[in-house]
């Protein structure tokens, strides 16, 4: 279903069909993005763990699936203030999409 502010929520299934978390983007990778920041990052891109992610959209039956990875920065020089030196990054790679017999 999209809010009024055009972005969709898509829940986060776990293995057993429970949804822990909502994210919310304009695009399924969007979302899926947010769900791989929260992954525990590698030291690098290369060495980082690929974990699977389902994201139901919510008001359906779909469940975008991407493999999901996150991993540690160094920050670039013209970083804001706020920002600490070293930021997780993240990359997802789409799998595909599934519909749920519910």
């Amino acid at each position: 279903m999209v809010r009024e502010d055009g972005k969709r929520n898509f829940a986060l299934r776990e293995s057993g069909g429970d949804e822990s978390s909502v994210f919310s983007g304009n695009t399924p990778r969007q979302a899926a993005l947010k769900a791989a920041r929260r992954l525990e990052p590698g030291s690098s891109e290369d060495d980082a763990e690929r974990v699977e992610l389902r994201l139901r959209e919510k008001g359906t039956s779909k469940v975008h699936i991407y493999d999901g990875w996150a991993w540690e920065e160094t920050a670039p020089d013209d970083k804001p203030d706020w920002m600490p030196n070293e930021i997780t990054e993240a990359n997802v790679s789409k799998e595909g999409i599934e519909h749920l017999e519910e």
